[in-house]
């Protein structure tokens, strides 16, 4: 990804969002003094019923129940016992005995001898049914102790699979427990700050409450991350990462198909990796450094030592004062870097089938996990071509001056310019994906090659999917002396990259590379509308917690 300017101001999507914060955030506070009332009338009603029915000691099946001691729970002993899977519970399963593990999700007493509890392990849900029998080996206490429970609290359960009546439409996996044995692991809190049902919901279910007259809670951003662990248990965020593994996997397994070795490059070094002032800057014993803005210096000095291709999944930092919906100081960097025989376009044909492989392997194998997305955050699928479409900048400035939009030929598209230029891009060819290439050499990084026939252009390319730009790469300067004096140039100081410029007076074979945002390419293959739902635990101006 390559560095932007930061915005004069926040988008003013940021002030929208901001009032939906304050209100959610007022919402909640009323929701949560609801739920404490009602938590604590519950619990004084359980209190009385308790001293009304006969103590546990009592209860024949007492032992089928409760709350493990912590002791139990410390690595005691290794029973031997086999947890099944919630999500591997079917119709074939009908009869069986099995045990599971799970977060308490819904709880529902019908009576005070019989009950429901949804438990949810990862993305799967089961109905478990409590029904008071001496046959069962289950008492009112025990249908009592599971009411009791606090929402997503760890419980085990053991009991005997059966089929129900009628389709279940709550829960993914449709098949009942009917429940024998049920302990609590580890309780919740009795309020939480933020309900999983609200934050699991779609824009549509507050259209439709609202044109019910009926007020939903809406969870804001800023409270969402606040309490990103409760928030990541939503449906639409266990299928978002799960997503993301994928794209990462198949990022190393095409590049090692192609000969391409991993690498891992240092994050701490001296001097400016990218140009500009956008970096974090610390003290290392006593000497001035800061935080790599790429691996892009070393991914070349590992090229002129001789691995041919490399690539490398990392962290990478930029201190950006960016507040918009697609920048983050930190992120996950997947960059390659590979000879070149005679043309940069031969990067741009690993990255056509790299993307290519990425965007079908997601399509045909991740089905549960992009429905999941799309019902919390609908799109439409991803067009693209099995030949990636290859455009010069000037083709590109071209077409959107024609659609009335007038670009600085020699300038760099900004955010609104990318995204129209995505639009037309798709109605003239049908594709969300495509390549930009030989950009000028003012907005391209010092390293940066210039075009033979014209050094005001570079051998340079970005691409884009839905209108926003994923890549930046090019074909990188190889050698020392033009290396220096395009460093100069662009104000960098030469001296503090003095190794990197050294390591091409050896011999240095021609070469190029890219790198790409993990996630951003997840944000815009889903069509979601913000960075931060793609980063497990976002960094940005404002963010260093949790």
């Amino acid at each position: 990804m390559s560095s932007e300017p930061p915005p004069a101001a926040a988008p003013a999507s940021a002030a929208g969002e901001l009032a939906a914060d304050l209100s959610a955030a007022t919402i909640s506070k009323k929701q949560q003094k609801k739920d404490a009332r009602k938590a604590e009338k519950a619990e004084k009603a359980a209190q009385r019923q308790q001293q009304q029915q006969p103590a546990d000691a009592e209860d024949p099946f007492a032992a089928n129940y409760g709350d493990v001691p912590v002791e139990e729970i410390q690595s005691k002993a290794i029973s031997g016992r086999s947890w099944t899977k919630i999500g591997d519970l079917d119709d074939s399963a009908a009869g069986r005995t099995v045990l599971i593990r799970g977060a308490t999700q819904a709880i529902r007493p019908v009576s005070k001898k019989m009950a429901f509890v949804v438990l949810r392990q990862s993305m799967s849900t089961v109905q478990c049914v409590l029904v008071a029998s001496a046959d069962a080996g289950v008492s009112t206490q025990m249908v009592r102790f599971a009411t009791a429970l606090s929402k997503e609290s760890i419980v085990d359960v053991e009991g005997v699979v059966s089929l129900p009546k009628e389709p279940l439409k709550a829960t993914t996996q449709q098949v009942e427990i009917q429940v024998r044995k049920i302990y609590c692991i580890n309780r919740a809190i009795p309020t939480l700050p933020i309900n999983l049902e609200d934050a699991a919901r779609s824009e549509a279910e507050f259209e439709k409450a609202e044109q019910a007259g009926e007020k939903l809670v809406r969870v804001g951003q800023d409270t969402r991350l606040n309490y990103r662990t409760i928030d990541l248990r939503t449906p639409a965020n266990q299928a978002i990462f799960r997503i993301q593994c994928q794209v990462e996997n198949k990022f190393r397994e095409f590049l090692l198909s192609k000969d391409f070795v991993g690498i891992h490059t240092p994050k701490l070094i001296s001097g400016s990796s990218e140009g500009g002032a956008a970096v974090f800057k610390l003290l290392y014993n006593g000497q001035p450094a800061c935080l790599a803005q790429s691996p892009q210096l070393y991914k070349q000095m590992a090229i002129c030592g001789g691995y041919e291709r490399v690539f490398e999944v990392g962290p990478v930092f930029r201190a950006e004062n960016s507040n918009t919906h697609r920048h983050l100081c930190e992120f996950v960097g997947l960059d390659a870097e590979m000879e070149i025989k005679e043309h940069y376009f031969e990067v741009c044909d690993i990255i056509d089938g790299l993307f290519v492989s990425i965007f079908k392997h997601l399509t045909e194998n991740c089905k549960k996990e992009l429905e999941t997305i799309n019902r919390q955050y609908p799109c439409e699928p991803l067009q693209y071509l099995e030949k990636t479409l290859k455009l010069t900048y000037e083709e590109g400035i071209q077409m959107l001056k024609e659609a009335g939009t007038e670009i600085e030929p020699m300038g760099d598209l900004n955010t609104e310019s990318e995204k129209k230029l995505g639009r037309l891009v798709k109605e003239k060819y049908g594709t969300d994906f495509f390549i930009l290439y030989r950009y000028p050499l003012g907005v391209r990084p010092f390293y940066t090659m210039p075009c033979y026939d014209n050094p005001a252009y570079t051998n340079s390319f970005d691409v884009f999917i839905r209108g926003e730009e994923i890549i930046s790469g090019a074909q990188r300067i190889h050698t020392p002396e033009l290396l220096a004096k395009r460093a100069t140039e662009c104000g960098i100081d030469a001296s503090t990259i003095s190794a990197y410029i050294e390591s091409f007076s050896y011999g240095a074979p021609p070469h190029g590379g890219f790198g790409v945002g993990l996630e951003r390419v997840v944000m815009l293959f889903c069509a979601l509308n913000n960075i931060r739902k793609t980063s497990m635990f976002p960094r940005d101006p404002q963010r260093l917690v949790p």
